[in-house]
C-alpha cells in the first residue's frame, strides 16, 4: 500500500483545523447574535495573528527558511491590502443600515465563499504562471497600473442597485427590509424573500472578489507555492473579520495608508516585470513591505487632516 505524500497531508491537516476553527466560533463563541465591541474584537485579532505566526514556525521547522519568509510576506501583503476592504465594508453595512449585531454573521459566511473563490484563483495563477510564463509580466503590469489608479482614486460610492449580480438576485428573488430575526431568508404569506442582509453578503462576497483580483497576482509575487500562497491568503482573510470590529472606528484617520497600499503594489507589479532579469531576496520585499506600511500609518497619525478639529 503506498503511503499518502507529505504535501497531501499538510493540504488535508491545514483544511481540517481551519474548518474546526471556523465551527468553534459559530457554535462556541458567537451562537447568539451579538455587537462586537472593541474588546473582543482585539482579543480576536491577537488570537487569529498569534495563529499566523505559530503556523508560520510550523512553515519554518518543516519546509524551511526561505518558505517561512514568503508565508510572512504574503501574508502582510494580504492582510495589509485586506484593510483596503475594510473601507467597502463600512459603506455596505451603513448603505443596507445592517444592524451591528447581525456585522459578524455577514462577514463570516462572507469568508466561507471567500476562502473557496480564492482557492480557485490561486490554483489558476499558480497554473497559467508554470505553463505560461509570460504571464508573470501581464500580472506586474496589471499591479503597477492598480497602484497607479488607487492612489489616484478620489473614492466612489457604493451603488448595489447598479450592480449587475444585485439585480440577478433581485430578480431571482423578491426582497424585503424585514432583518429582525438576522436571516438571510424569510417566509412571508408562503412566498420566499431574501432580506437585505443577503442583498449585503453578495456584496461583500463581489468586493472580496474584485480584491483578489489585485491581491492574489500580489502574492503570486512572493510564491510560486500554492500552499504557501493560500494558507497565507486563508489567515489574512479568517483575520479580517476581527480587524474590521477594531479598527472600523478609526480606520478613516489612517488617511495615508491608500497611498502605502498603492506603493506596496506598484513595488509588487515591478518585482513581477524585472523577475527574468532580478529575482529580488525575499528579506529585500519583506523590509519595503514592513517599512512601507509603517511609514503610512505613521504619517497618518502625525499629519492629520487640516479640517479635523
Amino acid at each position: 500500500m503506498e503511503s499518502v505524500p507529505e504535501s497531501a497531508l499538510m493540504w488535508v491537516g491545514f483544511i481540517v483545523f481551519i474548518l474546526l476553527m471556523l465551527l468553534l466560533d459559530l457554535v462556541v463563541f458567537n451562537r447568539k447574535a451579538h455587537e462586537v465591541k472593541m474588546k473582543e474584537a482585539l482579543l480576536a485579532s491577537l488570537f487569529w495573528i498569534s495563529l499566523a505566526i505559530i503556523f508560520n514556525l510550523g512553515v519554518w521547522r518543516y519546509l524551511g527558511e526561505q518558505k517561512a519568509l514568503e508565508f510572512l510576506a504574503a501574508y502582510l501583503i494580504e492582510e495589509s491590502l485586506s484593510i483596503d476592504n475594510l473601507f467597502v465594508f463600512i459603506m455596505i453595512f451603513a448603505y443596507f443600515q445592517v444592524n451591528p449585531r447581525y456585522q459578524h454573521k455577514i462577514l463570516f459566511w462572507g469568508i466561507i465563499g471567500a476562502m473557496v473563490l480564492r482557492a480557485i484563483f490561486i490554483v489558476t495563477g499558480v497554473a497559467l504562471i508554470n505553463k505560461f510564463h509570460w504571464v508573470i509580466y501581464i500580472f506586474g503590469g496589471f499591479l503597477i497600473f492598480t497602484g497607479i489608479r488607487m492612489a489616484l482614486d478620489k473614492g466612489s460610492k457604493i451603488e448595489p442597485d447598479k450592480n449587475p449580480i444585485i439585480r440577478l438576485v433581485k430578480r431571482i428573488f423578491p426582497v424585503t427590509t424585514d432583518n429582525r430575526f438576522g436571516h438571510f431568508f424569510v417566509r412571508i404569506d408562503g412566498q420566499l424573500y431574501a432580506t437585505t442582509l443577503f442583498i449585503a453578503l453578495v456584496m461583500i462576497e463581489f468586493t472580496d472578489l474584485v480584491f483578489a483580483v489585485d491581491s492574489i497576482p500580489a502574492v503570486l509575487a512572493i510564491s510560486k507555492d500554492p500552499f504557501i500562497v493560500y494558507t497565507s491568503n486563508v489567515f489574512a482573510i479568517l483575520g479580517l473579520r476581527s480587524l474590521y470590529f477594531a479598527l472600523s472606528s478609526i480606520i478613516s484617520y489612517f488617511r495615508f495608508l491608500k497611498y502605502g497600499l498603492s506603493a506596496i503594489l506598484f513595488f509588487v507589479g515591478v518585482k513581477m516585470c524585472i523577475s527574468g532579469i532580478y529575482k529580488m531576496p525575499i528579506g529585500v520585499s519583506l523590509g519595503v513591505l514592513v517599512g512601507v506600511l509603517a511609514l503610512s500609518i505613521l504619517l497618518s497619525v502625525f499629519i492629520p487632516k487640516k479640517s479635523e478639529e
